[in-house]
């Protein structure tokens, strides 16, 4: 799964700032702030990759242990898929 194309995220005064762009700004209407871990988990899902996968990239890049990792990525995938976020 990977996040949809037309969505660009960007640090504005430290903090990871996501808008549609393109077409997509004609159907997501708003913006997501996300801390750091999600802005870390957003470039993760910009390529097609499992939960699993990402589990691995977050213990790597963060001292959490896989199950508190996976419950969060598990929670993070419900929330873009509620929004229609993911290509899937």
């Amino acid at each position: 799964m990977k996040i949809k194309d037309g969505f660009a995220m960007r640090n504005i005064a430290g903090s990871n700032i996501v808008v549609p762009v393109g077409g997509k700004a004609n159907e997501f209407n708003g913006m997501i702030t996300l801390n750091e871990t999600g802005g870390f988990l957003w470039q993760c899902f910009q390529q097609d990759i499992t939960e699993e996968k990402a589990v691995q990239l977050l213990t790597a890049e963060y001292a959490v242990d896989e199950i508190r990792a996976g419950a969060d990525i598990s929670k993070f995938v419900e929330l873009l898929r509620k929004n229609d976020l993911l290509d899937e």
